[in-house]
């Protein structure tokens, strides 16, 4: 499917329904379309994995387009400088979170690319560090809880950002290391939101407080009790 056809078939799904709903919970609407993201998937499943597509696609500017070719990209050939040049363009977090999701979670520059993107000043690159790290704390393959451990402290040293979508992508990271993989990475994350339930700072202590309760949900412990006694099984 060509750039045109593509295009084509993304004007035909606007709607001004959905651009209200958008903009009620905060998506930039400059260049919305008013497209629902089960749209956006549906579309995607009819396009074949292309990465010159993409490029074209997120040069268009359009958010649905650019969720689009995070969809549509082939992670193999996905660049260094590629990701550098998306990230200055995230402007919301449905783009920044669709995108890592979508592309970067499973390229083979994620672990890279978090570590690197949340040390950065900007609010959306900041946060697509964050992003990352919950992404690969929850389902990232390939990974050992040892390197994972290693977001925790980045997590403590960023949770006094008080701009809203950095703090809850914090609070989202430290989540997911905790529930996500095994009972020695649910000790670590409990053992850090409990330093930062304590921490000076009104950002750090509401990310470590909000995780306590999540990370002492009996239902969470034991899901990570029965992923522990799988994996021994092997």
């Amino acid at each position: 499917m060509n750039y045109e056809h593509v295009m084509k078939r993304l004007m035909a799904l606007k709607s001004t329904k959905d651009m209200a709903r958008m903009a009620r919970v905060g998506m930039r609407m400059e260049n919305a379309l008013g497209i629902s993201l089960y749209d956006i998937r549906d579309l995607a499943r009819s396009i074949k994995p292309d990465h010159a597509l993409a490029a074209r696609l997120w040069a268009s500017r359009y958010n649905e387009a650019r969720i689009l070719a995070g969809m549509i990209d082939e992670k193999d050939k996905v660049t260094d400088a590629q990701l550098e040049s998306w990230v200055h363009d995230f402007d919301s977090w449905e783009i920044c979170d669709q995108t890592c999701d979508n592309l970067i979670s499973d390229s083979r520059f994620a672990y890279k690319k978090a570590v690197a993107w949340a040390a950065r000043k900007e609010e959306f690159v900041r946060r697509a560090g964050f992003t990352l790290m919950a992404m690969i704390g929850w389902y990232g393959k390939g990974y050992s809880d040892a390197r994972i451990k290693k977001f925790l402290p980045i997590v403590v040293r960023y949770a006094d950002d008080e701009r809203n979508f950095v703090k809850k992508a914090v609070n989202w990271a430290l989540r997911n290391i905790g529930k996500g993989r095994s009972i020695a990475l649910h000790t670590a994350a409990l053992r850090t939101a409990k330093i930062l339930a304590r921490s000076d700072s009104k950002s750090a202590r509401w990310i470590g407080k909000d995780a306590i309760r999540e990370l002492t949900s009996k239902k969470k412990i034991d899901r990570l009790r029965v992923i522990e006694a799988k994996r021994k099984a092997r």
